[in-house]
């Protein structure tokens, strides 16, 4: 299925139905007086998230939503039925804003949550509410309100602990796949990744956690270069970022000081917020450095770089160094409750 993570669509409430002027007319019933009953609400529109979804495909196409208007109300006493409310469901993880005015409507980070986009006109009163003692026969009535519509943004943020970013090529995917079950696409060419991949990394069978991979960032992402800037978003919800730096790029190709702070760059000016969060060096492709020179290969990076966090050596393809780094990342996250990170993100 065709990953999407953002959407444009319409959402039109129902109106409300009218309200009715009438009167009772029996045979045996003198001065019936007023019997005009109230219109019926109209549909309102809502947004639930859904853990069984992961993408906004169903909103790429679909643009409007619109719910049905109240019944119109009748005589004797009859009020016009309610129309239903249609319920739009999305991936948990979605953020709903107002297109035209960029108001945040909802953040639908829990399963089951709901969020009112459209509220439904309220039905109108029949001339059943405007009888009293000096107006016996009212011929007045309300009508429906109006429903009403919005232009709404979606937009899906990933729900993950652990983000991991870095250059095209540096081994993100490689070492999602080495340390949990998710088999993203793994080339010896720049972009492989085209969409986010979460994976689960289980320690032990009571403690877990997930990470999410993003396509590498280039130079001139926050301008739009590349494809790590489209997705930077889904790292926004994570509580711990693994920049991972290949260590053994081909000779003359690249320079992993600079790779690494280019990285940094480009997530600072998408989001400062982004680039303040807990950050890891992970150097991979360790397997490409001869043994005898890795410490000094090692050394030299992190002084370069001026680095004075946690740093982790690994070897992705053959798994070298992954079981400390996951046991570490654990660690991490049970020192640093979820409640807490989640209330520094808003």
């Amino acid at each position: 299925m065709k990953f999407v993570d953002e959407a444009l669509i319409e959402v039109i409430a129902g109106d409300g139905g009218n309200g009715a002027v009438s009167f009772r007319r029996e045979k045996y019933v003198p001065r019936g007086g007023p019997d005009g009953g109230d219109g019926g609400r109209g549909g309102s529109v809502l947004v639930r998230a859904d853990r069984n979804l992961n993408t906004l495909i169903d909103y790429r196409y679909a643009r409007i939503h619109r719910a049905g208007s109240g019944e119109k109300g009748r005589g004797a006493d009859q009020y016009g039925r309610g129309a239903e409310d249609v319920v739009l469901r999305v991936p948990v993880g979605t953020v709903i804003t107002d297109a035209d005015s960029g108001e945040m409507i909802a953040d639908l980070a829990v399963d089951g949550q709901s969020a009112l986009v459209a509220k439904g006109g309220r039905g109108g009163l029949g001339n059943l509410h405007f009888k009293s003692s000096t107006n016996r026969a009212p011929r007045q009535s309300t009508p429906g309100e109006k429903g009403e519509q919005r232009h709404l943004r979606l937009e899906l943020k990933v729900l993950a602990d652990v983000g991991l970013l870095g250059m095209p090529n540096a081994g993100k995917s490689t070492l999602i796949r080495a340390i949990s079950a998710a088999r993203p696409k793994v080339a010896d060419y720049p972009f492989t990744t085209l969409a986010p991949s979460l994976g689960v990394v289980r320690v032990d069978p009571n403690r877990s956690f997930v990470v999410a991979d993003i396509p590498g960032l280039i130079e001139g992402a926050a301008d739009g270069a590349g494809l790590g800037h489209r997705f930077l978003r889904h790292l926004q919800r994570t509580r711990l970022l693994l920049h991972v730096i290949d260590l053994a790029p081909l000779e003359g190709a690249s320079d992993p000081v600079a790779d690494a702070r280019a990285v940094v760059k480009e997530l600072r000016r998408y989001d400062a917020a982004l680039a303040d969060k807990p950050r890891w060096l992970v150097l991979n492709k360790l397997d490409l450095v001869p043994s005898e020179e890795r410490k000094a290969r090692i050394a030299a990076f992190v002084k370069s770089y001026r680095w004075k966090g946690s740093v982790f050596p690994v070897a992705a393809i053959s798994g070298e160094g992954c079981r400390e780094l996951v046991y570490a990342v654990q660690s991490w996250m049970e020192e640093h409750p979820a409640d807490a990170a989640a209330v520094d993100a808003q």
